[in-house]
């Protein structure tokens, strides 16, 4: 099992980026919350992993946090719920905004989420709300604030930025229409990441 990997952070193709580690490329598939908060590229970097392995392929995913690895880890066990769709929810808010819309009973929240429906939402604040007392206990130094984004250098340009936001939206499950209405009141001019970051930001807001 691949636990970590800390080495040179070589691409990032969201939701998919590459991290050289003494010579080896390992390709990873991340939350957007961990990709707006990582390094500039050649810069060094240390995710912490969880490695699936079906028949026809063996896919990494990579956090910035452990606590967002647990909560991954916990999401992929809900009945209907697979790594695509917890990395979405990962995407569009953190650890503990999850937890508080668990503890709330709050759904609505949840199904702004792509993918999240009604009996989605519901089922999720079921299944979880049994696993909050341990989970409050190990977290309870975490920060309710979203990962910090990172300053993004060697931008490219605000098409390029714009174009790669919304393929990232769309693997997260938003439609292509949904995605283009998300950043067409954003700032062009920003990176991808931080494109990404607001869509989802705005998004969650209403």
């Amino acid at each position: 099992m691949i636990g970590r990997l800390s080495g040179q952070l070589v691409a990032k193709h969201p939701p998919w980026i590459v991290i050289d580690v003494q010579g080896v490329g390992y390709e990873l598939e991340t939350s957007m919350n961990t990709l707006v908060a990582l390094p500039a590229l050649n810069e060094s970097v240390s995710l912490f992993t969880h490695l699936t392995i079906r028949d026809d392929a063996h896919l990494l995913y990579g956090f910035g946090r452990e606590h967002e690895r647990a909560l991954f880890r916990a999401l992929i066990k809900v009945n209907g719920v697979g790594p695509k769709l917890a990395l979405a929810i990962l995407s569009g808010m953190d650890e503990d905004a999850f937890m508080r819309c668990v503890r709330d009973n709050d759904s609505k929240a949840l199904t702004t989420l792509p993918g999240v429906g009604k009996k989605t939402a519901e089922r999720l604040i079921i299944e979880m709300r049994d696993r909050f007392p341990d989970w409050q206990d190990k977290w309870e130094d975490g920060s309710n604030a979203l990962l910090a984004l990172e300053a993004a250098s060697g931008r490219a340009s605000a098409r390029d930025s714009l174009a790669d936001a919304e393929a990232a939206l769309v693997s997260l499950g938003y439609k292509l229409t949904e995605a283009s209405k998300m950043l067409a009141d954003i700032d062009p001019n920003q990176s991808t990441e931080a494109l990404i970051k607001a869509a989802l930001t705005q998004r969650m807001n209403g």
